[in-house]
């Protein structure tokens, strides 16, 4: 867990970052253009979150958005809440449009390495071909503005331009990593109904090749939807299906370059997943100009980013931190991307990357730094004379590892700390290369957005734990839930807590300097090392085996950063919890969704807690084994089996 305040920064920016960043650009524009002057980041992100509509307006200037229409009005409110909050009212705009304008002959666009290629580069030309055939033949198919179109792809560049497609005809995107299980896709993608499936013939893991061509098809088969199944070779695969579209084929199309659809600011441009505790995995719908807008913001104010840097973040196309390091191509980076284990055939094989890549910007989740510090990984700095940031996200980082990147990886690195997740594709808090970092410490809250904690009362606190909220909308909030008719797993998301303000499910502190600390999740999610995963998914498998009778899981954050998830299960009469069903358990968890599903240790207990209404009681117990007093962690009124708490206090 995360300690009190820190004394002694860990690092400083020095004068001439503070005055080159893109932060400091941005508050000179600020007083040229407004007449705004700020004496302190504080003050900014003060008129940030108070000034709401002039804020954005301004971002919306300073980025010189290319809209296709000029917008009525900045902000639009619903009588009352957040939900329903409109933005840039009849604006039409192109989110892949902003990224080809940085279109140069001067650097990549993509860098590309994996387990099984060296270190490959793709010009700008070759993206733009690549998209204007792939977006041709879309249309060619049917697909218009708001069709979905999926993908069950690796972190591979085809993924890349398969989006920019997507984007460019005004169609919605959205993307699983191929090992996800067959379960867990069918439960996202049967909710958006795609009409085109991008797959690959297969990937490569930790030294492993998985030929995934039958899984593939399968999954053409279970999305009646899908009309058009492409699929593109990445391990050469024996198997060659029939009724499949090669992609090979489709980038040989004849084609007359990209033709922008420009779309209502509020237009959907990508479905995210929630990890499914509460049922089938929540379809998170962004809009494309909410992501455009926050994705300038986020990576060129707060990450510092600029045209020419070479961003990395490592990821799988099921995490929404591929979408954002996408964001990145809009200030003008090369993106760099790798397809593999982080920890093949060592922990180091991440770090030569940067070196060789020459990456500027460095992120990963945070179980991989974790990982690298247990490893005893050191790098020599002068491998990483580029890197001006590493980035850290997915759970809360502990002290000593901040402690660790300094003394191991750069001494004259911004590290910067984001937390914000799939329900915004974004940070709320993040970076500031005007500010001191501090071990254990996120260095500010972002500006719009205006997180706040939240004492048992609601009341607003600092230098004092709370529930974490944001208070004031921000245009990357979904705009809705697909299929969610009258709002009502969104309102119940994140409304039900407190009257129109936002409860993102963290325990946070903001000390007097205005940085953050996360003490990890206030609800039942699993979040696993960094990988959000539902309840809902692991209960699913479980009690389909037969001798099972109930379950419940939780994940216990531990202060190293790691964490332990106990799985406890109700056997069905007369039947033992031996070890060939542990195995069993398992193996069904690894099998249909992933491994990281796999518990730490299985227990048999006499009964699960449930709540009057019939809700297993995930949070309570998960409080309980942290070492809270049960009386404070649950009422015994509100359960239909209070007796079933004993086995676990």
């Amino acid at each position: 867990m995360p300690t009190d305040i820190q004394l002694s920064p860990l690092w400083k920016p020095g004068k001439k970052l503070t005055e080159q960043s893109n932060l400091k650009k941005y508050m000179d524009w600020l007083f040229v253009k407004k007449g705004l002057y700020f004496r302190s980041y504080h003050d900014l992100w003060d008129w940030s979150v108070t000034d709401v509509e002039d804020f954005w307006e301004s971002l919306w200037q300073y980025f010189n958005i290319k809209s296709h229409d000029i917008y009525l009005e900045v902000l639009h409110r619903p009588k009352k809440g957040m939900i329903g909050t409109q933005w840039f009212r009849r604006a039409r705009l192109n989110y892949a449009e902003h990224i080809f304008r940085n279109k140069t002959k001067d650097h990549s666009a993509i860098l590309f390495q994996s387990e099984q290629h060296g270190l490959t580069k793709i010009s700008w030309e070759e993206l733009e071909s690549k998209v204007a055939a792939v977006s041709t033949w879309l249309r060619q198919r049917g697909i218009r503005p708001g069709d979905r179109v999926a993908a069950v792809l690796p972190n591979i560049p085809q993924a890349v331009v398969a989006f920019l497609a997507v984007n460019v005809i005004g169609a919605v995107w959205s993307s699983c990593s191929p090992d996800f299980g067959k379960a867990g896709i069918i439960d996202r993608f049967s909710q958006i109904e795609p009409k085109v499936l991008f797959v690959a013939d297969g990937y490569h893991y930790n030294g492993k090749t998985y030929d995934t061509t039958s899984a593939a098809m399968e999954l053409g088969t279970a999305l009646p939807s899908v009309k058009d199944l492409v699929m593109i070779s990445n391990i050469d695969s024996e198997v060659k299906p029939e009724r499949v579209t090669s992609w090979e084929d489709i980038l040989h199309l004849p084609n007359f370059g990209i033709d922008f659809e420009a779309v209502p600011f509020d237009h959907p441009i990508w479905v995210l997943y929630s990890s499914g505790t509460t049922g089938k995995p929540k379809a998170i719908t962004h809009s494309v100009g909410g992501c455009l807008l926050e994705h300038l913001k986020i990576l060129s104010i707060h990450q510092n980013v600029k045209p020419g840097d070479r961003y990395f973040w490592y990821s799988t196309t099921g995490w929404m931190m591929w979408n954002y390091a996408i964001g990145s191509m809009l200030s003008g980076t090369t993106l760099v991307i790798y397809d593999g284990s982080p920890n093949y055939p060592s922990t180091q094989v991440l770090w030569t990357l940067a070196e060789r890549a020459k990456i500027t910007h460095f992120g990963s989740g945070a179980a991989f730094f974790i990982a690298c510090m247990k490893a005893g990984t050191s790098i020599p700095s002068e491998r990483l004379s580029h890197l001006e940031t590493i980035g850290s996200t997915g759970s809360p980082l502990p002290p000593e590892v901040y402690e660790w990147i300094y003394q191991h990886v750069k001494k004259d690195v911004q590290l910067i700390s984001l937390s914000g997740g799939t329900d915004i594709c974004s940070a709320f808090v993040a970076g500031n290369p005007m500010e001191p970092v501090y071990a254990g410490e996120i260095q500010c809250r972002a500006l719009g957005a205006k997180v706040e904690a939240f004492d048992e009362n609601g009341n607003p606190v600092i230098d004092q734990l709370g529930e974490m909220v944001i208070s004031q909308p921000m245009p990357s909030m979904p705009v809705y839930f697909w299929n969610d008719e009258d709002n009502e797993r969104y309102q119940s998301s994140y409304f039900e807590s407190y009257p129109n303000v936002w409860r993102h499910g963290d325990w946070i502190k903001i000390t007097p300097r205005g940085s953050v600390i996360i003490y990890g999740r206030s609800d039942a999610t699993l979040n696993r090392g960094g990988v959000r995963i539902g309840t809902a998914e692991v209960y699913s498998a479980v009690e389909s085996i037969p001798d099972i009778k109930d379950s419940l899981v939780v994940y216990l954050e531990k202060e190293d950063g790691g964490g332990f998830m106990p799985l406890f299960v109700v056997l069905e009469e007369n039947k033992k919890l031996t070890e060939a069903l542990k195995a069993e358990i398992k193996e069904v968890l690894r099998t249909q969704y992933s491994p990281r599903h796999v518990p730490d240790t299985i227990e048999a207990v006499a009964a699960i807690p449930y709540t009057i209404n019939g809700k297993k009681m995930e949070a309570p117990i998960k409080k309980i084994l942290m070492g809270m007093d049960p009386a404070k962690a649950v009422s015994r009124d509100t359960m239909r089996n209070p007796e079933a708490l004993d086995g676990f206090v």
